[in-house]
């Protein structure tokens, strides 16, 4: 605990020559290591050791110890002896602390148990990525070792388990983006990045894209399928190009000293705010399609730049749990997969589309466990928003716009014990898409 903290305080620079970086920046990447550390090696569906389990919540449980001293004042009733009562002014955590870090860590404790629950599965198995009965069809994992499944596939039971397992951790990540997404909306931009930014939305987009997004008839699917995006790198450049035509207008929008702009005002404000509307939908189609790549430049930027230690601390234990989340579904997928595999042997050579929507609709009932899927197959699953106590505020949040979510699928028979959409956990401001699933990297910028 000494050298980590040590760590922290001198902002990475051992030297104590005073040329660390921030706080703020020291603490993400600490979240960012410690988890690379711990779940680096999560490669298979079983428990995590304990010695592992036990590092995790001890190291996490240090980190997140700041933000109990990260305060605000906020004005309380004070009754005196004589019966009259005033008004003083006390510190409480701050409100984005209060309500988010005991939600991170109910999240936290999800992923973890969900792991757990895989402790007596005895329905696949995994063999070596070197073994002669691999059989792997699908390189791009060629790391990973590969699950195997009875020649009849999984039974019944077991694949209601797997597939409520998925539905649960498909809630959860949801819920680490939307924190995620609040926090990164809530950082200043720095103006380094701002500086960076050509003339104009055009410049930055291109004659394809620009023409795509000003066009009357507005199609995000047309454009994106007439994109090149058959590698990461193309599809986080694209990224970028939308995520600085949107500074760009809303700058404009927001330009209240005309003198110190020298970008003209060809496009009327009205246009411009439909114009980064339907970038931001592009960006949000983005992200749940093509899940896990890296952050965006602007992200990127504003995480090395950024000096509020809350929102470090919020930033970067939602994203190393978006990244749990993900790779504990895409285990998930590729049991599911295998399984998908036996049954239909035609198909073997094709990887199913749900790895690139990570917000499938779940086709069964909710059960904790195959046996008690056997047993109590009539009664109802206990949801994310029961187990995380978010049904006194239901009635609120339904009345909230889901911004990450496909909301037809999970609005639709909650009557029949379907895990329900989860409520906005994070503030009543709306939710940008500038937010990009990252995965667990930090800015490569350090000092």
């Amino acid at each position: 605990m000494k050298e980590r903290f040590a760590k922290l305080l001198l902002g990475e620079d051992m030297s104590g020559g005073g040329k660390g970086v921030s706080s703020a920046l020291a603490l993400s990447n600490a979240f960012t290591n410690l988890a690379a550390a711990v779940f680096g090696e999560q490669k298979r569906l079983e428990p995590m050791p304990p010695e592992r389990k036990a590092r995790w919540r001890k190291e996490i449980d240090w980190l997140l110890s700041v933000t109990d001293y990260i305060v605000e004042m906020v004005p309380v009733q004070q009754k005196n002896k004589d019966g009259s009562t005033m008004e003083v002014m006390t510190t409480r955590q701050r409100t984005d602390l209060h309500m988010n870090i005991p939600a991170l860590r109910k999240l936290d404790t999800m992923l973890i148990d969900t792991l757990d629950n895989f402790k007596d599965q005895n329905e696949f198995y995994y063999v070596s990525k070197d073994a002669e009965d691999s059989d792997r069809n699908n390189d791009t994992k060629w790391w990973l070792p590969t699950p195997k499944v009875p020649a009849n596939g999984l039974s019944d039971a077991a694949r209601r388990f797997v597939q409520y397992q998925k539905d649960c951790v498909n809630q959860v990540l949801k819920a680490a983006m939307a924190i995620n997404a609040q926090t990164l909306s809530e950082m200043e931009i720095p103006e380094s990045y701002i500086e960076s930014l050509p003339k104009n939305g055009r410049s930055s987009l291109g004659d394809l894209i620009y023409r795509s997004i000003t066009d009357d008839f507005f199609d995000p699917d047309q454009l994106l399928s007439a994109m090149d995006m058959s590698s990461e790198h193309k599809i986080v450049d694209l990224k970028d190009r939308i995520e600085a035509s949107i500074v760009i207008w809303r700058r404009k929008m927001n330009q209240k000293d005309s003198s110190k702009s020298a970008w003209g005002s060809a496009v009327s404000m009205e246009k411009r705010e439909i114009f980064e509307d339907r970038a931001e939908t592009i960006l949000l189609l983005l992200k749940h399609r093509f899940p896990g790549t890296p952050q965006s430049a602007l992200d990127i930027s504003k995480i090395q730049f950024n000096r509020d230690v809350g929102h470090a601390v919020l930033e970067s234990y939602s994203r190393i749990l978006e990244s749990l989340a993900f790779t504990v579904l895409s285990r998930i997928e590729d049991v599911l997969l295998a399984d998908q595999q036996t049954q239909n042997p035609s198909h073997s050579g094709t990887k199913s589309s749900i790895s690139r929507n990570p917000v499938p609709k779940p086709e069964k009932s909710p059960t904790p466990t195959p046996k008690e899927e056997v047993d109590k197959s009539g009664s109802e699953a206990m949801t994310l928003s029961d187990f995380m106590g978010w049904n006194n505020d239901q009635g609120d949040s339904d009345a909230k716009k889901d911004h990450f979510a496909d909301s037809d699928d999970f609005d639709k028979n909650i009557d029949n014990g379907k895990p329900q959409k989860l409520p906005n956990v994070v503030t009543d401001k709306k939710v940008s898409y500038l937010e990009t699933l990252g995965g667990m990297r930090s800015p490569t910028s350090r000092h």
